[in-house]
């Protein structure tokens, strides 16, 4: 089969590149710029194109299948002619499906969580030598690639993203899995670009549970009353199974979860992170794993790349990266930092750098997000908001939407990078909340400032 990727290089897209190649499909792509590391990737596996740019040459009556990634546009030339061909085209998750309709699919939902469920169950899978076909939004420990397809494997695990599938299919990518077995945990307003009002947003996991095959599981948090109003409610003849934070402790800046067992030591911590785990615990049990492997399993599980990652530490400071930038994971991400480390100073940044983090409207989201920090700190580009085409975002309105008077604001990259570089981190935690980088902030950086505190 010949499959050809228009815009190969996003995250999604060259893992499924990858996979498919080794799968040992004919595959080819174009993109109008690669970074870094899918540059790398793509060309470890000889599938970086030689040159950038779109090129409608490419395709031929030969060319089986196009999969659309959503970096392209409606316009795209390769998408003009593969109409014009005849073509079969794909988006990135209606192909996802064509390749596991003969599997059991376990799909993990939700507005925040699902990549670290997604990477528990396959830790805990991967430990125990239990092969799957999986995709999931996070380089994972042990694993070469963020996707894996295979003819033989029974179960298929993949995260479900609520975000739109192509330019031309704009129904989200998590709509079009019809789980066997899902999981949804947690609801909470973001995407406005396309989903410009609460309920509309709401309204796409109704769907998703509505698409879960009869007779299929859900998986649901409980603790978050929209999902269980819409587990509850929802009247798809379906099993539903509900799961809450556990019962855990922190003594001397060590997590202990409460087993039958007794207090067990795990890696991950906050209560966002052990809530994740009582889901992933549920999955791991309907995918045939008992209790006492799966906590044998997670015991060593160290969270999915850039999820609470800490990037160094020193006898009396540490240092996290995470990728929250959502209004409920900035607080549940701050609060578990400062819960580990009770008493040192917490210095919390965020960047708004998503489209609905610079949108003034939304800003009243984050009231309260960063209280647990003892230095709150907010950086942000007026560039980003202008190339977005948002409406001015001032400093005022980033003040009063966080309710904080002592938050510290910066808009320059080199100001915000001085400011980081003057802190004395002797007893301290640092906290660096976002899906950007602040300008180019070189981590490594940071990482000395820390080790020589």
């Amino acid at each position: 089969m010949q499959i050809h990727f228009i815009a190969i290089g996003g995250s999604a897209m060259h893992n499924l590149a990858i996979a498919l190649h080794k799968k040992g499909y004919q595959v080819t792509g174009s993109d109008d710029t690669i970074f870094e590391p899918s540059k790398s990737r793509l060309d470890k596996h000889g599938l970086l194109p030689q040159k950038f740019g779109w090129f409608p040459e490419k395709l031929s009556a030969a060319t089986d299948v196009v999969i659309l990634g959503m970096h392209a546009k409606e316009d795209n030339p390769e998408l003009l002619q593969a109409k014009e061909l005849g073509v079969k085209i794909y988006s990135y998750p209606e192909f996802l499906f064509e390749q596991s309709k003969n599997k059991t699919r376990v799909v993990i939902g939700g507005s925040h969580g699902k990549t670290t469920i997604t990477s528990m169950i396959l830790h805990v899978l991967h430990y125990h030598d239990r092969e799957v076909d999986y995709m999931v939004g996070a380089q994972l420990e042990g694993f070469d690639t963020m996707v894996h397809l295979t003819e033989e494997n029974d179960f298929i695990v993949l995260e479900g993203d609520e975000y739109l599938s192509s330019p031309i299919d704009r129904r989200p990518k998590f709509h079009l899995y019809k789980p066997n077995i899902a999981l949804l945990s947690g609801i909470a307003w973001d995407h406005i670009n396309v989903f410009p009002t609460y309920e509309d947003y709401i309204a796409q996991f109704k769907i998703f549970i509505d698409q879960i095959t009869n007779g299929g599981i859900l998986v649901y948090n409980q603790e978050d009353t929209t999902v269980a109003q819409l587990a509850e409610e929802s009247e798809n003849a379906i099993r539903k199974l509900p799961y809450q934070t556990p019962v855990y402790e922190v003594v001397d800046g060590e997590t202990l979860l409460n087993t039958s067992e007794g207090p067990m030591p795990i890696e991950v911590f906050g209560a966002h992170n052990l809530n994740n785990l009582a889901g992933a615990k549920w999955i791991c049990q309907n995918m045939g794993v008992d209790e006492d492997d799966f906590y044998e399993a997670i015991a060593s599980f160290k969270g999915a790349s850039k999820r609470l990652e800490k990037i160094a530490e020193s006898k009396t400071s540490v240092a996290y990266k995470d990728f929250a930038h959502s209004p409920s994971k900035v607080k549940a991400t701050t609060q578990a930092v400062k819960e580990q480390y009770p008493d040192r100073e917490l210095i919390a940044c965020l960047e708004l750098h998503t489209y609905s983090s610079l949108n003034a409207e939304f800003l009243k989201e984050y009231k309260g997000a960063l209280a647990a920090a003892d230095k709150a700190v907010v950086f942000y580009s007026p560039h980003a908001v202008a190339i977005k085409k948002l409406d001015e975002v001032t400093e005022t309105q980033i003040g009063e939407a966080f309710e904080r008077e002592d938050l510290i604001i910066y808009t320059n990259p080199e100001d915000f990078k001085t400011y980081l570089e003057k802190q004395k981190f002797a007893n301290s935690a640092l906290l660096l909340m976002s899906s950007g980088n602040y300008g180019g902030l070189d981590f490594e950086e940071v990482k000395n400032w820390i080790t020589v505190s």
